[in-house]
Formats: C-alpha cells, structure tokens, sequence
C-alpha cells in the first residue's frame, strides 16, 4: 500500500486529505497528515474574531472530525529528505521519529514576514493563529477595563492606542474590525472621550489593499480617516521598543498594542530543511498540475500546493504566480488530491487554472469593500457579500451553522464584551490558592 505524507494542515493540506479520502479505493493508498495543531484555522475569520463578530472555536475546523480515514499526527516535520523518502517528526510531547513515505505532499503554508525592528519581537502580536486573534480582542477589551479607572493622561491613553503594520488584507481588515470594535465600546465606557482613542494603520507602500486598483485602495484609506483613524502609507515603523511607536515620517506616540500583519514569507522548515527545489523567496517551485519541478523536470513522486508553493497562475500567465489566499489554497488541494490519485492509477494530472472570484475585505460592521474587474462595491452591501461568501467557504456544514448561530446572537443582544485575558493565569493561582476542603479545615 502507499504511503502519502501531508505536511501542514491549513487549507491546503486539509482540502488535499479530505479529497484522498473520497478518491482513494480500500487499500489503495494510506495516509498521514502531520500538523502541530489538531485543526485548520480560517484565517479569513480571524478579524472578526478579534472584534468578537466571530466565536474562536468556529474559525477552527477540527481534523480529526473531517479526516476520519486519514492518521493526523500532532506534531512538526523538522527535515524532509526527498532523495530516501523520509521526513524527521517531532511530536509536542518530544517524540521523534524518521517517517518513510511514497508520496510527498507539501502543504506546510507561510509564516509572518518579520523585519529586525527594534521592540516588535517584544511587543507585537501576529495574525495568524486563532490564539493571536483572542489575543488582540482580550488586549483592546481589558485596555477599556483599565483605561476607565485612569484619570485623562498619557498612561490612559497609550492603553487606548491601537497600531497595525501592514496594509494587505490581514492589516486593512484587522484594523478596520478593532476599530469598530474599540468605537462600539466607547458607548459602555463614557468615562473615555471619542478624542482619546488613537488608532494607527501604518504601510509601508503607497497604497493599501494592493489586490484591488487604485480608486477602491484610495477609497479604503479615504474611509478609514473618516472614522476618525491615521493612516500613515509610504511610512515604516522604525523602533517599537517598550511601546514607543517611532515611523519614518517623524510620528511618535505610546501604543497599548501593536498588531503585526506585514506579509508572508516562506515556511522555515520548507525554506531551509529539505532538499526540494525552491524559489529566490524559499517557496517550493511546481509545475501548473502541482508536481513539484527542478530545472524544468518533474521532481518524482513530489508534490506543493497552498502558501508555501509557486504555482504559476496560468489564468493571468506572464510568468505569473497564485497569489497566496484562501481561494486558490482550497482549490489548489482539491486539485492536487485529484491529481495524485490520477498519476497512482497511471493517468495524467490535470492543471490548475483558477479565474478570481474578485475580492472583498470587511472593514468592520457594516462597512465593507467588494472589486471583481471593474465592478467595485462599497459599504454595507459589501459587507454582507463579504459574510456571505465566507460562511459558504468555510468548511463543513456544521460550521457554516455554528458560525450563523453566532451572527444571529450578535444581532440580537449586540457584542459580547467578556474579556478571558487572565485564562493564561489559571495555574499559577491554582497552584497559589488552596482547596477549598483545605480552607475548611
């Protein structure tokens, strides 16, 4: 029987087991998935997750729920030597072992791009895990809670003073979803002043958005400084140390939390830990079927699809790749698992050409912004495309309900505004405080 190993278990990974488990005979093939978390996060979710629009639990799809035929191993792929087949695991609890596979699946996804500036390894938050996201919500949450207990000053206002770099989608819908999030809250706290909240969108280009044109990039930023935010573009963070926030253009100011959305970069165990043939940027080069290729030659029983993959996007040509989002990853991993099981029965694998569906970012409750080719949509309705599509993109049924549910009860009894910033304590009080038979005694 064969053996097809899947590193990562983002959308990729995930849609590429999914379809060997409906393509695969009994017996066929078996298959292992190894990731160090036990579910895919939707990462289009996790704005909203930081303005607490979405339940953190229902922007993660469980894998074991939906790979019931596929061995989901917890733990990381540190080494992948392709020429024996072999890739090293270590699982969270230090196991390790050497994994012999006869199909290879690359699947591992990107990481943040981070730069060496002075203070955000210290104190910015990413955005890339459901845990970052509850981060970013229980931060501006409990800021208000301590904020409101300050008389006006600096100390108070550094707590209420909100920074992302990064002006792609994750930074534009990030900033746009907290910034609704933090004005809606003023309503709970009149102890704070509209003036005192500071929110700062900082990009390093000359625009924002940049898988949109021009006039809808402009109307975003436009939108954003009618709401009362700064939007600093052609601008780097220079210094963030202790939270003094230092830009290019000559702007310092005290900031209570900093969000980090600058880009993405190669996987480092993909970029640095296998001999697979690789890009100037560290991500794996395939051919349009997704069959991992070397100086022009088919690279043998090797395949990459998703984030950590340059795959030309024969839809746009010229030397073009695949922009890496949510639309090509899950096509991308149906293809690929069809693919796959076409080359094990001896057939040709098809390629993959994907025409954009357009792209729509949500700017917070109610404010949202739609383009496919010409046609631009603003405001409310495109916020309600951007619901739209997204809970009939996420996985599964189950969730797709769960996540509806949740809107519904937003809708009725308005934000929760619960902070859990102290869930990170529990042992150490536990470890502090005694039973309470102890204290009855």
């Amino acid at each position: 029987m064969k053996h097809v190993l899947i590193v990562g278990g983002g959308y990729a990974g995930l849609y590429t087991a999914w379809g060997l488990q409906r393509r695969l005979r009994r017996g066929e093939a078996r298959v292992t998935l190894v990731d160090p978390r036990p579910y895919m996060t939707y990462q289009p979710f996790l704005p909203e997750v930081t303005a607490g629009s979405v339940e953190p639990r229902h922007a993660a799809v469980s894998l074991r729920d939906h790979l019931r035929r596929t061995r989901v191993v917890a733990g990381q792929v540190t080494r992948i030597d392709h020429a024996s087949r072999t890739a090293d695991i270590t699982t969270v609890d230090g196991s390790h072992w050497q994994e012999h596979y006869d199909e290879l699946v690359v699947t591992a996804g990107a990481v943040t791009r981070v730069f060496p500036v002075p203070g955000i390894a210290e104190h910015a938050i990413g955005l890339k895990r459901v845990e970052e996201a509850v981060a970013v919500r229980d931060r501006i949450l409990t800021s208000f809670d301590r904020a409101a207990t300050l008389p006006p000053g600096p100390l108070r206002r550094r707590l209420i003073t909100v920074t992302v770099v990064g002006g792609g989608f994750t930074g534009v819908e990030v900033f746009g979803e907290t910034l609704s999030l933090a004005t809606a809250l003023l309503r709970r706290y009149p102890e704070i002043a509209r003036e005192e909240l500071s929110f700062h969108l900082v990009e390093a280009t000359g625009r924002v958005l940049p898988e949109v044109t021009a006039g809808p990039g402009r109307w975003v930023v436009r939108h954003l400084r009618g709401r009362g935010a700064s939007v600093h573009l052609d601008t780097q963070v220079r210094s963030a140390v202790d939270g003094h926030v230092v830009l290019s253009d000559g702007t310092e100011y005290d900031s209570g939390l900093i969000v980090w959305a600058a880009g993405n970069a190669a996987n480092p165990v993909v970029a640095t830990h296998t001999d697979l043939p690789l890009d100037a940027r560290g991500f794996v080069t395939v051919r349009a079927d997704l069959r991992v290729e070397r100086d022009g030659q088919v690279v043998p029983h090797a395949w990459a699809a998703g984030d950590n993959a340059a795959v030309p996007d024969l839809a746009v040509g010229s030397g073009r790749r695949t922009v890496p989002n949510a639309q090509h990853a899950v096509r991308q991993g149906t293809l690929l698992a069809a693919n796959l099981v076409a080359t094990l029965r001896g057939h040709e694998p098809r390629e993959y050409v994907h025409h954009s569906l357009g792209v729509v970012a949500t700017l917070g409750l109610g404010h949202g912004i739609f383009q496919w080719r010409g046609i631009a949509v603003r405001g409310l309705l495109a916020w309600l495309m951007h619901r739209g599509y997204h809970v009939l993109a996420v996985p599964s049924v189950e969730r797709k309900i769960r996540v509806l549910l949740g809107w519904l009860a937003a809708g009725a009894g308005g934000r929760d505004i619960v902070s859990l910033a102290d869930t990170d304590t529990v042992t150490r009080t536990a470890a502090r405080v005694p039973a309470a038979g102890d204290v009855a005694a």
